[in-house]
């Protein structure tokens, strides 16, 4: 079995910011490909961003290009995101995924954390 505990959520201000973390433990899976998802009260879950090692690229959802980033240690098995200038539409329950060949489609991923709740103020 493999687990993703996902960490770092929270209430924030509008323009503030907030780390989550997600590490990743149990039996081995391919690590190629990590990614962050997120749902909002009656919306579906949507792609955030993710990265894949084997050609060293990050992706992201438009929305949020140039104020989150995504990063990885290795060393820990663990993937963070970074989220800057946070807006209101930002709130959601955020999800940590692993192992995928396409970064951005969540039913390509076989691993899932129970997501956090991530809330901002305006």
């Amino acid at each position: 079995q493999v687990h993703l505990a996902e960490s770092g959520g929270g209430l924030v201000q509008a323009g503030g910011s907030l780390r989550l973390s997600c590490e990743a433990s149990g039996r081995a899976f391919s690590r190629d490909v990590m990614g962050w998802f997120r749902q909002a009260p009656g919306k579906e879950r949507e792609f955030v961003a993710a990265f894949r090692w084997s050609d060293d690229n990050p992706y992201y959802q438009d929305s949020v290009k140039g104020r989150f980033t995504i990063s990885r240690d290795n060393a820990k098995t663990a993937v963070y995101l970074q989220m800057n200038s946070m807006k209101p539409e930002d709130t959601a329950i955020y999800y940590c995924a692993a192992d995928s060949k396409i970064p951005w489609s969540a039913s390509d991923y076989a691993y899932w954390g129970q997501g956090i709740q991530v809330t901002v103020s305006s």
